[in-house]
Parts: structure tokens; sequence; C-alpha cells
């Protein structure tokens, strides 16, 4: 019942983390007349104090000392906060300039992405199913760069960008809380920095767009935080299986806001690219599905295996040492 309940509050988490990644769209513009350059920066910076309060309530401090004598690690976070800062500022720049569709899209092609860079720069072997999945993930890309009259430069950023983050996130092998943690510290004094400069130069809105906005700004460290801290949560509750299916929400959701709310024009070309890139989606999550159900029959498989073969050694008849007795 226990482990139920753990799943069940792991299920929640998830839809929790990826639901507030889905309508995140809805927050960026609130912080208008803010440029994305600004708005990213306040989220670099605020976000730092939110994580380092968390870490001070868990007190989970330990690992920094081994972090900074470790100078390959700190050479691989410079490299994910640089790629994030890239994919956090092109994303709020698309969400405020009406790009909520594209930008989507970039998620959606998101997997696709991580999987060839696996073949490219770690040597991973694919499956047929994947390559197929791949395949018409590229063919999706050209019909998109059709309809668009250029190819779609916001979503390949988006995607390459967080693929690449999640690439480094992978070989430094800190926890979420963690990584985002030394993440910002990169980034925190370039925008502090960069904001000293703006409110110096005149063109810094915090305090000038009034108490309410300058408020908002300092919630970005929050939009930031709790999804990945729910996600955090969640991963350590349920199956990567799971998981996997969840981290489609947050495109549906964007994609929905972007047609629905923000009223977006998706011509036809348009709906034929998303069309196949969905279509490499769940070719990808049928595939994904087939082979963890393929290694939870062969675990277990093996399991009762060795449990007959363990069975069988406990009922096999024990020989007697020879006691007869020694001729004088």
């Amino acid at each position: 019942m226990e482990g139920k309940n753990e799943q069940r509050a792991g299920l929640l988490y998830g839809v929790g983390a990826y639901g507030m990644w889905g309508l995140v769209p809805l927050f960026w513009p609130l912080l208008e007349p803010s440029g994305a350059v600004e708005i990213l920066a306040h989220r670099m910076v605020w976000s730092l104090g939110v994580v380092g309060i968390a870490l001070l309530a868990l007190r989970r401090w330990a690992w920094i000392g081994e972090l900074v004598r470790q100078p390959r690690q700190l050479g691989l976070i410079a490299v994910a906060a640089s790629v994030i800062a890239v994919n956090w500022g092109l994303y709020i720049w698309s969400v405020n300039n009406g790009h909520v569709v594209e930008a989507s899209l970039g998620y959606f092609i998101n997997p696709l992405v991580t999987i060839a860079m696996g073949v490219l720069l770690l040597g991973e072997r694919l499956r047929p199913a994947q390559w197929a999945a791949v395949a018409i993930g590229l063919a999706a890309v050209l019909v998109l760069a059709i309809g668009y009259g250029q190819p779609p430069w916001i979503s390949l950023v988006l995607a390459f960008s967080f693929a690449t983050y999640g690439l480094m996130k992978k070989k430094v092998g800190l926890g979420g809380l963690e990584s985002l943690a030394a993440e910002t510290a990169v980034l925190f004094l370039p925008a502090l920095v960069f904001l000293l400069w703006l409110g110096a130069d005149g063109g810094a809105t915090f305090l000038s767009g009034g108490a309410g906005h300058g408020v908002l700004l300092a919630t970005t460290g929050l939009v930031t935080a709790i999804p990945l801290i729910c996600f955090g949560a969640a991963a350590i509750r349920v199956p990567l299986s799971v998981l996997g299916l969840l981290q489609y929400l947050a495109p549906v959701f964007q994609f929905s806001l972007g047609i629905l709310y923000f009223h977006e024009e998706m011509p036809a070309e348009r709906w034929a690219g998303f069309a196949l890139v969905w279509v490499a989606l769940v070719v990808l999550t049928w595939d994904a599905l087939r082979t963890a159900r393929r290694s939870r029959a062969e675990a277990m498989r093996l399991a009762v295996q060795a449990a007959r073969t363990a069975a069988s050694a406990d009922k096999a008849p024990v020989s007697k040492p020879d006691i007869t007795p020694l001729q004088k």
C-alpha cells in the first residue's frame, strides 16, 4: 500500500512539474514591458536565492566542497549554465513575441534530438523503431521549413540547447536542486552586473514598473525552482517510462495555449509538420514501452530461474563422508 501511495504521489508531482512548465507561457507576458534579457537576468538572480534557501532548509551543502575540487565538473556546469541561459532567454523572447507554437515544437522534437546526439556524441546504437522516429522527425523539420519559409530556428535552438543541457547534467551527475544551484551560481554575477548596468543606464523596469511589477520579476525564482523540485520528487517515485510519457504534457499545453489563447496562425503545412512530429513521438513512445516491458519480463524470467536453481540446490542430497574404519 505504501508503495502505491508513493507512486501516486510521484505521479502528482510529475503532472504538477510538467503542467507548470506547460502553463508558463501565461506568466512571461505579465512581465512586460521588461525585455527578454532583463527577465532572464532576474530569473538567474532570484533562482539562486530560492535554491539557496531550499538547500539551507534541507542542509544539503556537502556536495559544494567536493565539486569545487573537480575542475572538469565545474567546466561541465559552466557549459550547462550557458546553454540553459540560451534556452531560457530564447523561450521568454519567443513567448513574448508571438512564437508560442514554434517554441512548443522545440520541446516536442527534443526527445528526437536527444537520441540523435546520443548516436553522434556517445556512440549509442539505435533500435529500428528509433531510427524510424528520427527519420520521421527530419521529414517533419523539412515540411515545417517549407511552411515557415525557412528552417524553424526557434524550435531547433530550443531543442538542441535543452538536449545539450541534459547531456551536461548527465555527465555532472548532481541532483536537480544541487545542479540548479551550481548553474545559477555561475550565472549570478553576470546577471547581477547586467541588472546594475541596466539600472544605471535608466533602462531597468524593476523599480520604474511599480511594486507589483518588481514582485512579479522576483517570483521568476519561484517559477524556475518549484517545477524542478516537483520533478525531482517525481523522479525518485515513478519509473522513467512514466516520466517519459509525462514530458509531453508541457509542449501539449504550450501548443494548446498558442492556438487557443494566443491565437497564433497554423497553416496547413504547419499542421502537416506537427502531425509528422507527433507520429515520430508515437513510434518512439511505443518502442520505449515495448522495450521496458521486455526488460521487465526478462528480469522476471531470470529471477524465477534463479529461485528454481536455489530450490534445486537445497533439495539435492548431501553426500556423506566416507567413515570406513582404517584397517590395521
